[in-house]
């Protein structure tokens, strides 16, 4: 028995040299130094910048409409936290339904196999036996 080798795909055409192999998954290069520094500065410098606005916010808006922005919100949380309860107190309303359905499932299934005992057993002894 001989070996026969599986087929191979070739990449060039007759009389090309075979495409080199690529490369996907290549490794970047690292920005320059100096991009890194220049990024880091403006990052910092922004977020500066922001800190400063939040300092002279109160001046710049009326503390009146942060009290109504902030009775909003309490109102808003308010809101969430009743239509919270209202939904727990569904669910327990359902899973004692739930439990309640279980009960009489459980009562009829006792019933009957209670029913089958009393009167199946003396149906199937007078199947076995045989007729004169």
């Amino acid at each position: 028995m001989s070996r026969r080798r599986g087929l191979q795909v070739v990449r060039g055409g007759r009389g090309q040299p075979p495409a080199p192999p690529r490369t996907v998954f290549r490794q970047r290069r690292k920005p320059p130094r100096s991009r890194r520094i220049l990024e880091a500065v403006l990052l910092m410098a922004a977020g500066v910048g922001l800190l400063v606005l939040l300092l002279q916010l109160p001046e710049l808006i009326d503390l009146d409409s942060l009290l109504l922005i902030s009775t909003a919100i309490g109102h808003l949380i308010g809101g969430l936290s009743q239509l919270l309860m209202g939904v727990l107190q569904l669910l327990a309303v359902l899973v004692l339904v739930a439990i309640a359905l279980l009960a009489l499932l459980l009562l009829v299934a006792g019933l009957v196999r209670f029913v089958r005992a009393l009167f199946g057993a003396g149906a199937a002894k007078a199947a076995r036996l045989p007729r004169r």
